[in-house]
């Protein structure tokens, strides 16, 4: 095991096979459908919950951070394991109390070296920067040189997602109904972002050709060093991969396709597409 163990939370948006293989420890956040609630990807994998997400009259769903005892105990058996040091990557303070409860955890450690890092970022933005952590990590890296590396990434993540309809963010009360029915109506596709931690309407295009075209205008501006393609069901995924892949030049080594999982799924629904990209320093 490397001296730096690495964790995250499951908004990373990480499959369990990607983490494992990786060497990253994924903290779960909570999803609840009505009285139910499961641990993302202990409880509910990602193909179960979109079964839910999308079944007929299923109650919307609610998500809520992770505890800060789960950190404390994924620290623990780091430590426990032969590391002499974490690094734990979160989602964006700003979108959740999960970096909240990484702090608190971490506190709890007295004379540990947990370093905990607010990404500022969703999804495979904060996946992507746990991965980058265990690559350094294995390369025996050391925590200071592991935590300044994703410090300076942080500003060259780009995230972009095309949605198919309006529907959830209404049912999640970032637009209102009338806001959304004008919308529908008029074939509006709105293209979120990431910015500054908070989640941001970056563009709205009519037609959904339109919206996915912005999108791959928007995440190849620069140079990229490597990309996660994000999708939820029925958003026809192979081509806007191909589509990527030809216009951004990277080799495919370098391109993950990736599901979007219960902790942003409910805000963007079925046929969402696009990307996370990290461009070139």
């Amino acid at each position: 095991m490397p001296s730096v163990a690495i964790v995250t939370d499951s908004a990373s948006d990480l499959p369990p096979e990607v983490s494992a293989r990786d060497g990253i420890t994924v903290v779960p956040l909570t999803v609840s459908f009505g009285t139910q609630t499961f641990r993302t990807n202990v409880d509910l994998t990602t193909d179960q919950f979109w079964e839910r997400m999308t079944a007929p009259d299923a109650p919307f769903p609610t998500t809520a951070a992770a505890a800060p005892g789960d950190f404390k105990i994924a620290y623990e058996d780091a430590f426990a394991a032969g590391a002499q040091a974490v690094v734990c990557v979160t989602v964006s303070g700003d979108l959740s109390g999960t970096l909240k409860s990484a702090l608190v955890g971490a506190q709890q450690l007295d004379g540990r070296d947990v370093r905990v890092i607010d990404s500022r970022t969703a999804s495979m933005g904060h996946g992507m920067l746990a991965q980058m952590a265990a690559r350094l990590a294995r390369s025996g890296s050391a925590v200071d040189e592991i935590e300044a590396a994703v410090e300076a990434a942080k500003a060259r993540v780009k995230l972009y997602i095309a949605l198919d309809t309006l529907e959830y963010l209404k049912r999640g009360g970032r637009i209102s109904g009338a806001r959304a029915a004008v919308g529908t109506m008029l074939s509006i596709k709105p293209i979120i972002t990431v910015e500054q931690g908070i989640v941001e309407n970056s563009d709205r295009v009519r037609t959904r050709a339109k919206a996915r075209e912005r999108v791959l205008e928007l995440l190849t501006e620069e140079p990229l060093e490597q990309a996660s393609i994000l999708h939820t069901p029925h958003a026809d995924v192979e081509e806007f991969t191909a589509r990527f892949a030809e216009r951004s030049g990277l080799p495919p080594a370098k391109i993950q396709v990736m599901p979007i999982g219960p902790s942003v799924g409910p805000h963007v629904g079925p046929g969402s597409v696009g990307a996370v990209v990290i461009t070139r320093a």
